[in-house]
C-alpha cells in the first residue's frame, strides 16, 4: 500500500492506495482521522471521517478495483476524493435501511460534491468547510 504524506504551511495532504476489501473502510477513517489531526482542522472530525467511510464504501461496493483515498486538509478546509477504475457513475438514491444513506450523507455534511471522470475511471470528491464563530467582543 503506497502512502504519500506531505506537510506544506500547515496543509496535509494524504494518498493511499486502500486493498480492495471491506477492511479498507476502517483503515480510510484511521488515516482520515490522522490527516485532520495533523492539518489542525478546526471542523467536526467526525463529519470527515463518515464522509471518508460513505466514499470507500461506494467505490467497493460499486466501484471497480482497488480505491485511493486521496485528503487534502488545512485548518479551514477538507478535500476529500475516492478513485476507482470504475466507470459507472454514482447515483443518489432514496435512503435505505439495507442500503444506507451514501450521497445523502456526502450532500448534507459537505460544501461541495462531484465527480470527474479521468479515462482510467473516476474519483468522487467532497469538500467540507469548517464552520468556526468569531469570539464576540468582551466588554470592557
Amino acid at each position: 500500500m503506497g502512502r504519500n504524506t506531505g506537510k506544506d504551511a500547515g496543509a496535509v495532504r494524504v494518498e493511499v492506495r486502500l486493498p480492495e476489501e471491506m477492511e479498507s473502510i476502517t483503515r480510510s477513517r484511521q488515516i482520515a482521522r490522522e490527516a485532520v489531526t495533523d492539518g489542525g482542522y478546526r471542523g467536526r472530525h467526525e463529519d470527515v471521517l463518515l464522509v471518508v467511510s460513505e466514499l470507500v464504501t461506494n467505490a467497493l461496493r460499486h466501484g471497480a478495483g482497488a480505491p485511493v483515498l486521496r485528503v487534502e486538509c488545512d485548518r479551514d478546509r477538507v478535500r476529500v476524493e475516492v478513485r476507482d477504475t470504475g466507470e459507472r457513475l454514482p447515483e443518489p438514491r432514496e435512503p435505505e435501511p439495507g442500503s444506507g444513506w451514501g450521497l445523502h450523507v456526502v450532500d448534507m455534511l459537505s460544501t461541495g460534491w462531484g465527480v470527474r471522470g479521468d479515462g482510467d475511471g473516476k474519483a468522487v470528491w467532497c469538500e467540507l468547510a469548517a464552520h468556526v464563530r468569531p469570539l464576540a467582543p468582551q466588554a470592557g
